[in-house]
Parts: structure tokens; sequence; C-alpha cells
């Protein structure tokens, strides 16, 4: 039986058009919306991993994108990648984790 609240991995990319070459200001508005939301937040070069419940990362990323045009962004553009688990809580350290061991270096 799966749980009453689906616990999700995602992958987020957001990038606004129309706004210039530096993307800095808007991703960190989307990155303070995301933690504002109480979910686990993981910046990396071409995007944001989080990590949390489903609805919860969704409604979270509708407001990311609200903000975004908010600031003046005409269109935005939204890549996701997710994944969930029914065998245990999916987690990002716990991702990251299995990999270094298998490297040696965890």
């Amino acid at each position: 039986m799966l749980a009453a609240s689906m616990k999700v991995v995602a992958d987020l990319c957001l990038v606004p058009i129309g706004v210039g070459v530096s993307l800095s200001p808007y991703v960190a508005a989307a990155c303070e919306e995301l933690e504002a939301a109480g979910l686990k937040c993981q910046l990396h070069a071409y995007g944001t991993n989080v990590e949390g419940d489903y609805d919860q990362v969704f409604a979270a990323l509708k407001r990311c994108l609200e903000k975004i045009h908010e600031m003046g962004a005409p269109r935005v553009t939204c890549t996701i990648k997710l994944g969930t688990r029914t065998d245990r809580e999916p987690s990002l350290d716990a991702k990251v984790a299995s990999v270094e061991a298998k490297r040696g270096r965890r």
C-alpha cells in the first residue's frame, strides 16, 4: 500500500526567457521559494535538486514560476525530472552517497 503522501526527488531547471543573459537573480528567487516551502534543495550548475512531498514540491514550483513572471520574465521554460519510490523514502543524500560509496569515497 502506498503512503498517504508520496515523496519525490526532483531535478528542476527553470529558465526565464526575454530577460537578458544573467539568470542568477531568477534562480536565487526560485531557490528562496523552494526553501520557504520547507523543501530540501541542492543547487547545481544547471538546475536545482529538490526533495519533499509531491504536492508540496509542485505547489512550490508553481510559486517559483509565478515569482519569476512577477520579476519581469515574459516566458519561462521548465524542465522537470523526478523519481518516486515505494520501497523506501527517496533522499538526495542517499542517492549521492550510494554512488560515492561505489567509488570508494564514503
